[in-house]
């Protein structure tokens, strides 16, 4: 009675449960711990009620994605040195040569890259929205009167030809 569904997989197969492994590793490393103190204290979050506050006054995408932009920039550095230490912790004692696919030190690599892509998705998607918002392009200005239009570059190769088809 009273056991959760890791105890139970965990008795019923014999194996530790990821508690279980965590409170043994904090035994264990309580005399390296010591001799290297540790903040005790999770990392400061970032006080997001300004970017949220500028995020719901916004009126265009231009807007919003100068929140976005904003708020990407300043999260930068966090998400970088948090895939640093990833990439270290997946190279200590050179552990990650040879390292197999499903690998720990492979899973933190993953890690690592998947910190970071935080970063590329919150861009792309931002990028997405300026896209739909601007694109596509307004034509270019009417030339004045008496002048001539520039000629246009040609159509990128693959392109369907331009003007009626041939019948058959």
């Amino acid at each position: 009675m009273g056991r959760d569904g890791d105890q139970i997989a965990a008795a019923r197969y014999g194996i530790a449960t990821d508690k279980d492994l965590l409170r043994w590793a904090r035994r264990d490393a309580e005399p390296f711990v010591a001799e290297h103190p540790l903040p005790e204290q999770p990392l400061p979050a970032p006080d997001l009620g300004p970017y949220l506050d500028a995020l719901a006054a916004a009126e265009t995408p231009a807007q919003a994605s100068a929140v976005t932009q904003r708020l990407l920039d300043a999260a930068a550095p966090v998400l970088e040195a948090v895939s640093e230490y990833l990439v270290a912790a997946a190279r200590w004692r050179g552990q990650n040569r040879g390292a197999e696919l499903g690998s720990p030190p492979k899973l933190l690599m993953k890690a690592a890259t998947d910190s970071l892509s935080a970063l590329a998705l919150g861009h792309q998607a931002d990028l997405a929205i300026l896209r739909a918002e601007y694109d596509p392009t307004p034509p270019p200005p009417s030339p004045a009167p008496g002048r001539t239009a520039r000629c246009l570059p040609p159509a990128p190769p693959g392109a369907p030809p331009t003007g009626t088809a041939p019948g058959r």
